[in-house]
């Protein structure tokens, strides 16, 4: 394959979609004059992310994946949603196996149960060993409890983290809404913050283009991009995808 012209701080693959919701709440949809769209939950949004943040950031889709671009990205960030169904599938699976271990590989664990009801895999049982490969890819792995519940067997912060680090993964983050994120490294470096009231922290905040999930995951491809500290890099995330008030660990 010919070399890209460029290399990028981050390529994120995922599906890629368009949400539709009501200008007027308690409107039924029927009734309703004017939609807004706004992009759903996905890796997209995290390349956002990290672009606002001065990353040079790309999407590729699972039509034509450049995988020279792919091995030279210095971080390359897959989900379990890009897993649920084809042809993303098989092209993330194909993109890790091109990628190799170069760089730092992020899997974001996101399980949503709705997007596998039509897969084969649609129970956790089955779809666990997909993820399972995934991990033997990954270098960082990042989900809420539910998502590493599904990954690992386990509920427990502590336990899964170290799950996921057998599974192989270098660093495991395990987050757990108003009760803050926990980070392990495989060489032993932990760290653990509880998110601030709204308007203390110093990361970016999540706006119209990104939410919580997605501006945690663009800063903390930011951290890792600058060489930080676990702790400095954990809190930074932690202030852009602080959980909203009231929200619950998971």
């Amino acid at each position: 394959m010919a070399e890209s012209a460029q290399s990028f701080d981050l390529i994120t693959i995922d599906r890629t979609g368009v949400d539709l919701y009501p200008l007027r709440s308690g409107v039924p949809l029927a009734r309703t004059a004017a939609l807004r769209g706004t992009s759903g939950r996905s890796a997209a949004r995290v390349a956002v992310a990290a672009a606002r943040l001065g990353r040079t950031s790309v999407v590729v889709h699972a039509d034509a994946p450049d995988y020279f671009a792919i091995r030279a990205a210095r971080i390359f960030w897959v989900t379990g949603t890009g897993l649920s169904e084809e042809p993303s599938r098989s092209a993330t699976l194909a993109a890790l196996k091109a990628r190799g271990r170069a760089g730092t590989t992020v899997f974001d664990l996101d399980w949503r149960p709705a997007q596998w009801a039509d897969s084969a895999w649609k129970d956790p049982e089955e779809a666990r060993p997909c993820y399972a490969e995934v991990l033997r890819h990954a270098t960082v792995a990042v989900g809420d409890l539910d998502a590493c519940e599904m990954a690992t067997g386990s509920r427990e912060p502590r336990a899964c983290a170290e799950a996921l680090l057998a599974a192989g993964v270098e660093l495991a983050l395990v987050r757990q809404g108003s009760r803050g994120v926990l980070a392990v490294h495989r060489d032993g470096t932990t760290a653990e913050v509880v998110p601030g009231p709204a308007g203390t922290a110093d990361g970016p905040d999540a706006d119209a283009d990104t939410d919580m999930d997605d501006a945690f995951g663009g800063s903390l491809c930011h951290g890792l991009l600058s060489g930080w500290e676990l702790d400095r890099t954990l809190r930074y995330a932690t202030a852009a995808g602080r959980p909203a008030a009231g929200e619950g660990p998971g």
